[in-house]
């Protein structure tokens, strides 16, 4: 179901939208405001995923309403005058409609709504959860490891050592530093040398050709020197 609201001057305009929303029954009114700014103090407070709104209103009219607003949601402009549709459009509105609006057209723009909401629905739902942890192979087990335990990865041919801040010994899995890597968090693990990984969270300084942790002073490659611009959040140009 979605949620929406809508903003007249008018007060038949209010009754008529209303009225044209009985016949569509996955919208539902969540408020009336008269004004502009009635209709930013809801929004405010309220989730809304489609404005109805008009254009041509005492002081702030229906453009810099839409402009004002941070966070938008769906737009569908109802107002008497054509003259405004360029600068609806160019809002991203999903539809223009012109007072007298038939319903056959009014029913097709809460359409056109409906399955861009619908579209947005099911791409949110496909995204996949980020986990906080991987499993890992290492004594013939498989070890849940939190990212945040990691303090550093050290790559040795078909193994990897893996370093974890709250064990002395490091875990050792069968299986290659660029695997691994693929596995961690990009914005949490850096790849520093070619056979290291390390988590940004343990840095405790850098100098030419070492990085220092908690616990360890790990080799910086020049190969990967470009990658402190992406550990201290200063892209290279």
């Amino acid at each position: 179901m979605m949620r929406c609201l809508l903003v007249d001057d008018e007060t038949l305009a209010l009754d008529l939208l209303e009225d044209n929303l009985k016949y569509v029954n996955y919208l539902q009114v969540a408020g009336r405001c008269r004004t502009a700014g009635e209709a930013i103090l809801f929004l405010q407070n309220e989730e809304v995923d489609l404005l109805f709104c008009d254009i041509q209103m005492p002081g702030f009219n229906g453009l810099q309403l839409v402009k004002s607003l941070v966070k938008k949601p769906m737009i569908i402009f109802v107002t008497a005058y054509e003259k405004f549709a360029i600068d609806g459009f160019e809002l991203d509105v999903i539809d223009y409609l012109v007072k007298p609006v038939p319903l056959e057209r009014f029913l097709k723009a809460c359409q056109k709504a409906y399955m861009l909401f619908e579209l947005n629905r099911k791409s949110v739902e496909k995204e996949p959860v980020k986990r906080p942890y991987i499993f890992v192979h290492a004594d013939y087990n498989l070890i849940k490891i939190n990212f945040s335990d990691i303090e550093y990865v050290e790559g040795l041919k078909d193994y990897v050592k893996i370093n974890l801040v709250n064990q002395p010994k490091p875990l050792l899995s069968r299986t290659s530093i660029k695997a691994l890597e693929l596995q961690l968090p990009a914005e949490l693990f850096f790849r520093i040398h070619k056979s290291y990984i390390v988590n940004i969270d343990f840095v405790q300084l850098i100098r030419r050709g070492k990085i220092k942790t908690a616990n360890a002073e790990l080799p910086l490659s020049d190969n990967y020197r470009d990658v402190i611009h992406k550990m201290i959040g200063k892209e290279t140009a």
